[in-house]
């Protein structure tokens, strides 16, 4: 069985996907969020597209805020989301 990852897009992002979620297979040398957008940066275009018009992006992994450096794994749930403005 192939290893994947759930990817969830919130607001604007997932405005610009038109989906809430996808799985996404994840190839071994993905090892964190970093590797994770640069993989699919390459792999799809509108992917690129829509992450390019947000350079400030939220993530979290298993509903705990993270960042670039945090490990990703097989079965993880990967969160992005537009950074929240608020008054």
């Amino acid at each position: 069985m192939n290893d994947s990852v759930t990817v969830l897009y919130f607001a604007g992002l997932r405005e610009q996907f038109g989906r809430g979620s996808e799985t996404v297979a994840l190839s071994a040398d993905v090892l964190t969020v970093k590797d994770f957008l640069t993989a699919r940066r390459q792999e799809d275009t509108t992917f690129e597209a829509v992450f390019s018009r947000f350079p400030r992006i939220r993530v979290a992994v298993n509903k705990v805020m993270g960042d670039l450096s945090t490990p990703v794994h097989n079965g993880d749930e990967i969160a992005f989301f537009p950074p929240m403005t608020g008054g």
